[in-house]
C-alpha cells in the first residue's frame, strides 16, 4: 500500500510538471478506447478487449466493428504477444500510476477451450472418446426437446465441432456418427439452421457436411428430413456467411449424389426452386473453393431433364461455364466441361443453341488449350467429343491445327 501511494504521489508530481502519459494506440481497444487488459483477436484479424467484444457479440452483432465484415467464426483468440507488451509497458510506466495488469485467465467453456490450446490436448480429448459422449448427449437432449434444450444443445455442438473430422476406423467413430446421424439429431440440426443465430447455424452446417461426406447413408437420411431442401436453398440464395454457403453447397452435392431412387426427386425440387440460376451467380461472385462447389452441384443437376432444360434457357449458362474452364481449379474445369457436354446431349433444338453459344464465348479455344495442357479420363473424352460436335457450326474459325497456343495461353 505504501509503495502504491508513493507511485501515485510521484505520478501526480510529474503531471503537475506538465508530463503526460500517452498510451500507444495499439494498446487501446477499438470499441472502448481504453487500455486493453485481455486482448483477443477475431477472424477478421482485428484485436479487441475481451470484455468489449463479448458485449458487442452478445448484443446480436456478427460483424467486425472495425472492418464491418461478417465474421467467419465467433472464436476469440487470445493475443498473448500484445498482452505481454501491454504488461511490460504498464510496469515501465508504473511511476505514472499505471496499475499492474494481471495475466487474465481464459474463461473455460466445457472442453473446447482446453482442447484448443494445443494439438496435444485435442488428441487427448478425442482419443478418450469425448466425441462419442457428446454425440450421444446431443441425440438424447434433441430427442427430449430441442426447443427447450436449445442452449445446451448449441453448447454441446460447439464443443464437438472442433473435433471433426470423425476419428476413422474406431468404435468411437461409428458410435458418434450413429448418434449425430439419428433422425432426432438431424431434425435438431435442421431446426438450428432455420431458427437459431449465426454461430449455431455455422456449427450445424459443419456437422451436416461432416456427416454427409463421411457416409452416403447419412445424406440419404438427411434427405428425409422435412424442409431440409428449402432451408439449404435459402442459405445459398440469401448468404449470411461464406463458411455456411460453402458447406451448404457440399451437403447439397452429397444429397444429389444419392442413388437415383432418392436423388431424382431432390434434383427436380431444387431445379423448380431456381437453384441453377443461383448457382451461376455464386460461381461468378465467390472465392475459388465455393465456386468449385457451386459448379459441382450445377453439373449434377444437369443429369436430370428438368435441369438440362432450365440450364439451356439461362443466358448465363454458357458464358459462366466457359469462363471457369482453366480459371478456378482442375476439379472446376472438369465440372464445367461435363455440364456443357451434358447440355450438348439434350434435345436437338437445345444442342444447336448450346453449341453455338459456347462457340461464341470461346469454348473451342478453351478446349483446344485444355487438351494441349493435358487432361485425362472422362474430361478428355468429353472435350474431344465437344470439339467434334462444334465443328459443323464453326464456319470462319481457324482449323484446330493452326491455333496459336502462345496467344491462347496469354488470353486464358
Amino acid at each position: 500500500m505504501v509503495f502504491s501511494w508513493k507511485r501515485k504521489r510521484a505520478a501526480q508530481e510529474k503531471l503537475k510538471k506538465g508530463e503526460e502519459l500517452v498510451i500507444p494506440n495499439q494498446f487501446l481497444c477499438p470499441i472502448s478506447l481504453d487500455l486493453m487488459k485481455d486482448p483477443v483477436t477475431l477472424s477478421s484479424g482485428i484485436t479487441y478487449d475481451r470484455e468489449s467484444i463479448e458485449a458487442w457479440l452478445e448484443g446480436g452483432s456478427f460483424t467486425c466493428p472495425v472492418t464491418n465484415q461478417v465474421l467467419r467464426s465467433l472464436d476469440q483468440i487470445p493475443n498473448h504477444s500484445l498482452r505481454r507488451m501491454i504488461q511490460e509497458w504498464g510496469v515501465a510506466n508504473r511511476n505514472y500510476g499505471v496499475e499492474r495488469i494481471p495475466t487474465p485467465r481464459v474463461p473455460v467453456s466445457g472442453i473446447q477451450k482446453w482442447g484448443s490450446e494445443s494439438e496435444r490436448n485435442r488428441r487427448c480429448v478425442v482419443a478418450n472418446g469425448a466425441i462419442r459422449v457428446l454425440a450421444a448427449a446431443f441425440e438424447a437432449f434433441a430427442r427430449d426437446s430441442f426447443e427447450s434444450n436449445a442452449t445446451l444443445l448449441e453448447e454441446i455442438l460447439s464443443n464437438m465441432n472442433w473435433m471433426f473430422p470423425f476419428p476413422q476406423h474406431s468404435l468411437d467413430h461409428m458410435e458418434a456418427q450413429a448418434s449425430l446421424g439419428s433422425q432426432d439429431s438431424l431434425r435438431c440440426l435442421v431446426w438450428f439452421l432455420k431458427c437459431r443465430d449465426l454461430s449455431a447455424k455455422q456449427d450445424s452446417m459443419i456437422a451436416l457436411k461432416e456427416l454427409a461426406s463421411s457416409d452416403q447413408k447419412h445424406a440419404e437420411a438427411l434427405a428425409t428430413i422435412e424442409e431440409v431442401n428449402e432451408v439449404l436453398f435459402r442459405l445459398i440464395k440469401e448468404p449470411i456467411c461464406p463458411t455456411i454457403t460453402k458447406a451448404s453447397l457440399m451437403v447439397i452435392f452429397y444429397l444429389l449424389s444419392s442413388p437415383p431412387s432418392t436423388s431424382t426427386n431432390i434434383k427436380s425440387e431444387f431445379v423448380k426452386m431456381g437453384l441453377l440460376s443461383v448457382l451461376l451467380e455464386v460461381t461468378v461472385d465467390s472465392e475459388k473453393s465455393t465456386s468449385e462447389a457451386a459448379l459441382g452441384v450445377f453439373d449434377v443437376l444437369c443429369d436430370c431433364e428438368e435441369g438440362k432444360e432450365e440450364a439451356s434457357r439461362n443466358a448465363l449458362t454458357c458464358p459462366v461455364l466457359v469462363k471457369k474452364i482453366l480459371r478456378v481449379s482442375e476439379m472446376a474445369t472438369q465440372f464445367s466441361v461435363s455440364a456443357i457436354w451434358k447440355l450438348s446431349k439434350h434435345e436437338k433444338e437445345h444442342e444447336v443453341n448450346v453449341l453455338v453459344e459456347a462457340l461464341q464465348v470461346g469454348l473451342f479455344q478453351k478446349l483446344v488449350l485444355l487438351l494441349q495442357f493435358g487432361c485425362g479420363g472422362e474430361t478428355k473424352e468429353k472435350a474431344t467429343e465437344l470439339l467434334k460436335l462444334m465443328n459443323p457450326y464453326r464456319a470462319g474459325l481457324e482449323c484446330i491445327d493452326s491455333v496459336d497456343f502462345k496467344n491462347l495461353k496469354r488470353s486464358f
